[in-house]
């Protein structure tokens, strides 16, 4: 009989033809002992080596077990913990071309600065909140109202470089940077939570923004900054004018247009080097500094949100807001 080991040996044992007679009893009784006292140590051999394998396998298994629990609780605390630290930066400058002195500017006897500030402290996704101004009379109305102010200088080109430079003054370090405009008195705090969210679930995205419907009557006015997006929410192209136009020249009713929101999150990193990117066409065309993240081929992601915008960019705009405030009894 043949008999396959683990090893993948062959043994092989042979066994005597039993004959009655006394002698032969007597003989195949010693070569039965024989063969008996072979088979179990044969047996012993290989149920030593089978026990010995089985334990092994199970430690090697075991092992298996451990590192796979290991390498998944190390996952998803990497995930867990992916961009989690955030803070808010408003960017406030006095010198605005359009509008000088605007975040000082009284809505229904509140500066607006202090307006933007108490909505976005209620958003639930901010470690931490600053103001950024390079103006001691904002700094000063900022710190009697309790926000934290940061100086920053004078020469910084655009909020974004305003909020990077606030950046490397903060004790803590952060993950997300939340850019949010000043001249959005009745941004929602949901909309900040929003852009966090966006940014926090695409790690090839190092921008996220969010947009809204675009009504009809802005559609021509180029304070009001239009989106348009691809198939998986990622930004295309920022513009002052109508996009996408069509060959009427005319707005489509039926057409979805998006209009941009100022409020804008960066991943901390990109957000270092934002400074050093130089200058774009498109973002010196425009006048709009998300272009700069485009044309230098970085990825933008958007979120189309439910928010009315009202924005303030000029001191017609003063009026407009503190009417539809009163409409909402907001005080």
């Amino acid at each position: 009989m043949h008999i396959t080991e683990d090893n993948g040996s062959e043994a092989i044992i042979h066994f005597a033809t039993v004959t009655f007679s006394p002698s032969a009893m007597t003989i195949c009784s010693s070569s039965d002992s024989s063969s008996s006292s072979s088979s179990s140590s044969i047996d012993s051999s290989s149920s030593s080596n089978n026990n010995l394998k089985t334990w092994i396998i199970h430690g090697i298994l075991f092992g298996v077990s451990i590192a796979a629990v290991a390498g998944a609780r190390a996952y998803f605390n990497r995930f867990n913990k992916f961009r989690s630290r955030v803070v808010g930066i408003i960017p406030a400058r006095f010198a605005s071309s359009r509008f000088e002195g605007k975040p000082l500017v009284h809505i229904l006897g509140k500066p607006m600065i202090q307006r933007t500030w108490e909505s976005a402290k209620l958003a639930a996704s901010l470690d931490h909140l600053v103001v950024a101004t390079d103006d001691e009379k904002i700094a000063d109305c900022c710190r009697k109202f309790g926000a934290d102010v940061i100086m920053t200088s004078e020469s910084c080109r655009n909020g974004t470089e305003r909020c990077n430079e606030a950046l490397q003054k903060l004790e803590r370090k952060y993950d997300i940077v939340v850019n949010i405009q000043g001249d959005e008195p009745l941004l929602e705090p949901e909309v900040i939570d929003g852009v966090v969210k966006a940014l926090q679930a695409a790690p090839d995205a190092v921008f996220s923004t969010a947009v809204t419907a675009l009504k009809p009557e802005d559609a021509h006015d180029p304070n009001r900054v239009k989106c348009v997006v691809d198939n998986r929410g990622y930004a295309i192209y920022f513009s002052r004018g109508l996009i996408p136009f069509n060959k009427s020249g005319k707005v489509n009713q039926q057409f979805p247009y998006l209009l941009h929101l100022g409020i804008q999150s960066y991943d901390t990193k990109f957000l270092k080097i934002y400074p050093d990117l130089q200058p774009t066409p498109l973002q010196l065309e425009e006048d709009l500094e998300q272009l700069k993240v485009l044309e230098n081929g970085y990825k933008m992601k958007v979120i189309k949100v439910d928010h009315e915008a009202h924005g303030v960019d000029t001191p017609e705009d003063v009026e407009k807001i503190e009417a539809l405030m009163r409409q909402r009894n907001l005080s």
